[in-house]
This record gives C-alpha cells, sequence and structure tokens, in this order.
C-alpha cells in the first residue's frame, strides 16, 4: 500500500493492464478520499470491499454498503469518505480504451477478464 495525498487514505496496485486497472483503496476511520474525477478512462466502477463508507457521486451523497457495485463514466466527479471505526476498504476498476498501436491480443483480453472474475470472485 502506498500513502495518497490524502491523509490516512492508501492505495495498492493489484492490475495495471493497457485497458483495465484495478486498486485496493484503504481508508482509515475518518479518511476522505477527496472529490476528483477520472478523463482517462472509459468508465470506472467503485466497489466497498469492507468498513462504512459514504460516497459522493457528482451531486448525490449516500451510504456505500460492502458488496455494492457503483458505475461511474468518464469524468464523473466523485469522492468518498470512511464513517466508521475501522479501516474501510474498496475495489476500483478503470476500464480505458485501448490505444490502436497496443490493441490486445484476443489472448489477453481472455487472461484480464479472468483475472478481474477472479478478483470479483474474492469479494464474495
Amino acid at each position: 500500500m502506498v500513502a495518497t495525498s490524502d491523509p490516512g487514505v492508501a492505495r495498492g496496485t493489484l492490475m495495471d493492464k493497457p485497458e483495465v486497472r484495478v486498486l485496493r483503496v484503504e481508508l482509515q476511520p475518518g479518511a476522505t478520499r477527496s472529490i476528483h474525477k477520472h478523463d482517462d478512462v472509459k468508465f470506472h466502477m467503485f466497489m466497498p470491499i469492507s468498513g462504512s463508507l459514504e460516497l459522493t457521486m457528482g451531486s448525490t451523497t449516500a451510504a456505500a454498503p460492502a458488496g455494492q457495485a457503483y458505475f461511474m463514466e468518464k469524468g464523473t466527479p466523485h469522492g468518498f469518505r470512511n464513517t466508521g471505526t475501522t479501516v474501510a476498504a474498496v475495489f476500483e476498476v478503470f476500464i480505458r480504451e485501448a490505444a490502436p498501436k497496443t490493441a490486445s491480443k484476443p489472448a489477453d483480453t481472455e487472461k484480464n477478464a479472468l483475472a478481474l472474475a477472479q478478483l470479483l470472485a474474492a469479494l464474495r
């Protein structure tokens, strides 16, 4: 895990391929991941895995229970905070457009899909 610019927030990269990036983000009690957006992705999935989190997407803020997945399109402003008394964790999955010169071979795409499926199965 590597500290971020937000106090009490750390992240680790679980997968980083041209088309998909998966992070595990941990927040200490009371920590906040400030509002930000991703303009370099096609879409972004936010999946709480433990703890008590509150998610802000655009102008909406709501509790984000573990096991629920949230879909955001490119450029959606969002942030989240740990509202509990224990460490909270979340997976973030970013899907990017492959550049034409680095397009995946079918076998690479299948490997990426399998790795993502295995990661999601670990949530259960």
